[in-house]
């Protein structure tokens, strides 16, 4: 069985489950502060801050446990909301590789704007890098990363747009690119258990036991699953997009750990 640890961060209650034995994972107080600090930074857009109450970013940057001098790669960063606080927390000593990738610029009315936006943004953050590649070319890093993220994307993997990637290949390069020890984490939009495996395509969602079983099969260990984004009330049978539920989804976070030895 897995134990329970409620975490106190920015102020509020966040239910994470973790595996017994991770005391790695411990996140000191002066850590709670720098991710409240990065939330309370004035020079965020407010596009971003309007978003914080739906996103709970300072409990979810204490899921991941990021640290200063991290090495992280923001994927399908889209207008740089994490990429951002990602920024804030790494420093200067650290680095935040934000991924657009060539195929999601080929089908968004925004990708443009968004590409322009993080490239605006590396130009006074010197942390920052942009990379526009396709998706298993933009997996390439000059440095091994301690924490790679996926938001609200990984089902777009599977679909038509996206070639679709090879998920296997995708998360064997993940792992290749985290040094020992690095984390995974995977966000998403939650579909009922079993949906068919079109469900990413017509609803834009994904089966949770998929993640992590394609996730488990390229190396990685199940550290353990956030509830912070959980809406029990979501009926998981509607489109993300649909009025009465978009920013208010069933939302899993699963953490995963490449093994260090």
């Amino acid at each position: 069985m897995r134990n329970l640890v409620v975490i106190i961060a920015g102020g509020l209650l966040a239910s994470c489950a973790y595996l017994p034995g991770m005391h790695s994972d411990d996140v000191s107080a002066k850590d709670r502060e720098s991710y409240a600090a990065a939330v309370a930074d004035t020079s965020r857009p407010t596009t971003d801050s309007a978003r914080d109450a739906d996103r709970k970013p300072a409990e979810t940057l204490t899921f991941a446990h990021l640290r200063p001098g991290d090495k992280v790669a923001d994927f399908a960063a889209g207008g740089g909301y994490f990429t951002r606080l990602f920024a804030d927390v790494v420093g200067p000593k650290g680095r935040v590789y934000a991924i657009e990738p060539a195929e999601v610029q080929k089908v968004s009315s925004s990708a443009a704007r968004n590409v322009a936006q993080l490239q605006a943004f590396a130009v006074t953050h010197p942390d920052v890098t942009v990379n526009t590649a396709p998706a298993l070319e933009a997996l390439k890093f000059p440095e091994p990363l301690d924490l790679f993220w996926i938001s609200q994307n990984y089902h777009d993997l599977k679909d038509k747009f996206f070639g679709p990637v090879d998920t296997a290949a995708f998360n064997a390069a993940v792992f290749a690119a985290l040094k020992p020890g690095g984390v995974y984490i995977v966000l998403d939009h939650a579909a009922v258990s079993g949906a068919p495996a079109d469900v990413t395509e017509t609803l834009h969602r994904i089966d949770p036991a998929v993640v992590r079983r394609e996730v488990e099969a390229a190396g990685f260990q199940f550290v353990g699953e956030s509830k912070l984004l959980a809406n029990p009330n979501d009926p998981h049978t509607i489109k993300v997009f649909d009025p009465s539920i978009r920013g208010h989804t069933d939302q899993f976070i699963y953490k995963f750990r490449k093994p260090k030895h």
